[in-house]
């Protein structure tokens, strides 16, 4: 079969790779002049950024994919970091959390006044809630019966106590830990996808699972290296990619896909997989499609944010690869940022430093940084006055906790925000992961991987089923094509 792919994000490569195993003939189509989508690298001057996720949690994912191309995984090089994220609170507090699970532990403790046997009772539970959730809700379909009707509903359904389905995030993390850092340090995982920890159910506390029990890894050259390598492992099974080609429409028979047209062809197609952001698909690629999913389409959006790449002039002991500094509420720089107060009515403020001096990435003696907040979607809002005000607010925060004046240390710069976002990647109002999950239902309210409505249809990436994320997104190609196989079987 003939198989489109309209983007080549990790979403999209992963689909690519697995139809073409298969023995398809796939052709992906991709806008930029890159693969990767978010994924992407950024020079100036002296200096080299990834940018988009910072975090590489599951590799696992990724081996199942060099194991399914019975590829050597050793050849993808990374390690696994000491630390996972350096902690930085108003009030003088800090500390790193280890990747050693009794020592993270121990630190949380003494650092926090937190009886240790709640902690470790808290990440044993995210742990045991996410496998047995995983196989469920991350590894299947929720929207076809015979993914759902096995042995694993049942693990899942035995846990159903556990999951705290009447709290939200917030509400469970207040109620088990005494002191409000604690808190504040795991609602945060609420921004993993887009989402408010005052709103998003308590479930979706398996969150850290991954990072805080698994472990944080990076890639021996960068972020980016997991783009080039799932490219690599497309091209080794045939796929054909045409970059700074555009889609601008899916062809469709009587409901049945038929190709895809873009800026310089039409191409047949028996089979369209789409990572485009899922709202953009509907209306902008089937705009003479009259049963778009609205309800679903309709959900209040993730989040976006505001970053801010600086190649820094000197060398800071105080930073780790990972860093998250908190701003609270009662900080006059922060209280305003944005016209609702902060995004989602959050108290807090979550800087993320990301400083890569420990590779080549920026010249001896000097860092790049990928400093990050939260930020609404687009509606029309004044950007250039969030992105002034934001900086000022980042480095006079910066400035303080350094103890050094940062803005005459910033040699190169680049900002990238939700206008940036929805121009150069399609995500719909410059929301990263489509909709947030600011509801119990939430999970059954993300796209399914493919249409109901459209045969030959199919849709991965972050904004849909199971959601954001790079392990959720290569899930995604992987129910996708399941799915497919039973479709067209």
């Amino acid at each position: 079969m003939k198989v489109g792919i309209i983007g080549a994000g990790v979403g999209g490569l992963g689909a690519a790779i697995r139809f073409a195993k298969a023995g398809h003939e796939v052709t992906v189509f991709e806008a930029n002049h890159h693969a990767g989508g978010k994924i992407n690298s950024l020079t100036r001057g002296a200096y080299r950024w990834d940018m988009g996720p910072s975090v590489f949690t599951g590799p696992e994912y990724i081996r199942e994919l060099y194991d399914l191309c019975e590829e050597d995984f050793n050849t993808f090089k990374f390690q696994k970091l000491e630390q996972s994220f350096r902690y930085f609170y108003r009030d003088g507090t800090r500390f790193s959390l280890s990747a050693d699970p009794q020592q993270l532990v121990n630190t949380l403790s003494e650092e926090l006044g937190e009886n240790p046997l709640t902690i470790q009772r808290y990440l044993q539970k995210c742990g045991k809630n996410y496998k047995a959730i995983a196989p469920l809700f991350i590894e299947s379909s929720l929207h076809r019966w015979r993914h759902l009707l096995n042995r694993n509903l049942f693990k899942a359904l035995s846990r159903i106590p556990q999951y705290k389905l009447g709290k939200t995030m917030h509400g469970e993390n207040k109620a088990l830990f005494k002191n409000p850092k604690t808190t504040q340090l795991f609602n945060r995982y609420a921004t993993y996808n887009g989402s408010s920890p005052y709103k998003a159910p308590a479930m979706l506390n398996m969150i850290q699972h991954l990072e805080l029990n698994e472990g944080v890894f990076l890639p021996k050259n960068g972020m980016v290296q997991i783009a080039h390598s799932l490219l690599e492992l497309a091209q080794k099974q045939g796929v054909q990619f045409q970059f700074g080609e555009k889609v601008r429409r899916i062809i469709l028979d009587d409901n049945n896909v038929r190709g895809l047209k873009t800026d310089q062809r039409e191409a047949n197609c028996d089979v369209v997989v789409s990572n485009m952001d899922v709202l953009h698909t509907y209306n902008k690629l089937l705009e003479d499609f009259n049963k778009p999913p609205k309800k679903i389409l309709n959900q209040e959006r993730s989040s976006s944010a505001i970053v801010f790449y600086w190649g820094i002039k000197k060398s800071f002991s105080e930073l780790g690869v990972h860093n998250m500094f908190f701003a609270d509420d009662y900080e006059a720089e922060f209280k305003s940022l944005f016209e609702s107060r902060t995004l989602y009515e959050d108290p807090s403020v979550y800087i993320h430093i990301t400083s890569k001096e420990i590779s080549a990435d920026a010249p001896p003696g000097k860092e790049n940084w990928f400093a990050m907040i939260n930020a609404p979607v687009n509606t029309g809002q004044d950007w250039n006055s969030y992105r002034t005000n934001a900086k000022a607010a980042i480095l006079k925060r910066m400035s303080k906790e350094l103890n050094c004046a940062i803005a005459p240390l910033i040699e190169e710069e680049f900002v990238m925000d939700a206008p940036f976002i929805e121009k150069h990647y399609s995500g719909a109002m410059g929301s990263i992961y489509g909709n947030s999950s600011n509801n119990k239902y939430a999970a059954f309210y993300r796209h399914s991987n493919f249409s109901k409505d459209i045969k030959g249809l199919y849709f991965v990436g972050v904004t849909v089923h199971p959601g954001g994320g790079i392990p959720l997104a290569l899930n995604s190609a992987k129910i996708a094509y399941d799915c497919f196989k039973e479709d067209f079987s």
